[in-house]
């Protein structure tokens, strides 16, 4: 067989089991944390009222997040049905575009280079992690690799239109993860300029004048109509509260300290960390201002790695996946220790492994965390009890599961919040018109209400109790 015949099959197939990978269980756990499930509501909201401008979580606004997750939940919802594996479909893509993205930087360098771009962030287990779940990170993840994979294939190959994509998915990007989607992409860009202690072309400059404004009419389809509608509420919220508030301040109560994302990056990139750290230490040896395609993609990815670090580190709120952007930079290194290590049999080895481990702990050990972690089955046993039709007074915490699989029984206060039992007066109940009504609480303090009358413990799942009250 003529090499290029096989080089072409070797790809087929790489492309034909990563992305079997990636699409694989999507629907084997249900929604879990506080993000996953409400989320997924929202869209759902969306996709049931038909309003896709208007985030609704219980019929509240919510806005938290822009659009682009979103509306890629209620595209699946219409395709595929309500559901765990639709819900999560979207991200799943976004982090196989990721990988795609990676690839069109590794390949310029040359086939090998690119062949272990894709092995090296396919495998990062914070991609594959993060990729299984309605994500925003992963979404602008997604954006922000095309955005700086079109900026350096443009460094390299000087078409026009490269760059206009460039600024056409920095729009998406705010469409993803709001102002992030700038800075993250500019940031890097200046970075890697003064990494290689250069200015841009004369070119780069001018596009500012018509880029800029591409950027601002992609993210107008949402932005422009949002705020239209709801005015100084919405500007205040989501840019006010939600982007520099969360910034300058521990407000969401997720600080952390200076050093915390060094090493959430050497997490990230499981199994590769070594690799990044010999990578680093190899540094010194670049040619920084090399005009080479490899000179160019190594001072790059380093950019593309560093600036998410940085920035983020000085958030008053850290969460690990902040910089899961900086993820495919990382990915790129790596694979420039891949591409020139003496053999080619362990890497291979050490990234089917990783895969492996991954079914392995999906297909047999994640389901009982799950299970604790989530009320879909303490639902499904309530409605077994009787309770099929009753209002819902969920917990406040990390699990928020409740407001989808308990969707349009979830009892909301004013501001937007799920009442919680402590919240809720017996003449309260009463007036309401209620008979009865589950409820939530932590698991530790149902035996305090055992044999108390007018409630039923129905069960638990070591973390949350769920009870019958008739008020």
């Amino acid at each position: 067989m003529h090499p290029s015949a096989l080089a072409k099959r070797v790809s087929i197939l790489l492309v034909a089991i990563i992305s079997t990978f990636y699409l694989y269980g999507l629907g084997k756990l249900p929604l879990l944390g506080p993000d996953e499930p409400r989320y997924v509501q929202v869209a759902r909201e969306m996709f049931l009222s038909g309003d896709l401008i208007t985030p609704r979580l219980g019929g509240h606004t919510w806005f938290e997040k822009p659009a682009l997750l979103y509306w890629m939940i209620v595209a699946s919802f219409k395709i595929f049905g309500v559901s765990e594996w639709s819900a999560r479909l979207g991200p799943a893509l976004c982090g196989l575009l990721t990988i795609a993205a990676v690839w069109c930087v590794g390949r310029e360098v040359d086939r090998s280079f690119g062949f272990w771009s894709v092995i090296a962030s396919a495998s990062c287990l914070g991609l594959i992690v993060f990729s299984r779940a309605a994500s925003f990170d992963v979404v602008v993840t997604m954006t922000t690799a095309w955005s700086l994979a079109l900026f350096l294939l443009y460094e390299l190959r000087h078409k026009r239109l490269l760059l206009a994509g460039f600024y056409a998915f920095v729009g998406v990007s705010l469409l993803a993860k709001g102002l992030v989607g700038i800075v993250i992409p500019f940031g890097v860009v200046g970075a890697y300029y003064l990494l290689r202690r250069s200015w841009p072309a004369r070119s780069v400059w001018l596009s500012l004048l018509w880029g800029v404004p591409l950027a601002v009419a992609v993210s107008a389809i949402w932005y422009g109509p949002v705020i239209a509608r709801h005015g100084w509420t919405f500007i205040d919220e989501f840019f006010i509260q939600h982007h520099f508030a969360r910034y300058v301040s521990n407000k969401y109560h997720h600080p952390q300290p200076i050093y915390f994302y060094p090493i959430v990056i050497l997490m990230l990139v499981l199994p590769w960390p070594i690799h990044l750290v010999v990578a680093f230490a190899k540094i010194r040896r670049w040619d920084w201002r090399g005009g080479d395609n490899l000179s160019v993609v190594r001072v790059f990815a380093l950019a593309w790695l560093l600036l998410p670090i940085v920035f983020f580190s000085f958030s008053g709120s850290k969460l690990p996946g902040y910089i899961l952007p900086a993820l495919p930079g990382a990915a790129l290194l790596v694979a420039d220790r891949l591409t020139f290590a003496r053999s080619a049999r362990w890497p291979l080895v050490i990234a089917g492994a990783t895969f492996v481990a991954v079914l392995v702990v999906l297909n047999f050990f994640a389901a009982p965390f799950a299970q604790r972690e989530s009320v879909r089955d303490l639902l499904s046993l309530a409605d077994q009890r009787g309770y099929a039709n009753a209002p819902v007074l969920a917990r406040r915490g990390d699990d928020r599961s409740a407001e989808f699989y308990a969707y349009g029984r979830v009892v909301y206060g004013a501001n937007g919040e799920p009442l919680s039992f402590d919240e809720v007066s017996v003449d309260d109940a009463r007036a309401r018109g209620w008979k009865s009504v589950l409820v939530f609480i932590p698991v530790e303090h149902a035996e305090n209400l055992r044999g108390t009358p007018a409630i039923e413990v129905l069960g638990d799942n070591g973390k949350t109790a769920v009870l019958g009250w008739k008020p």
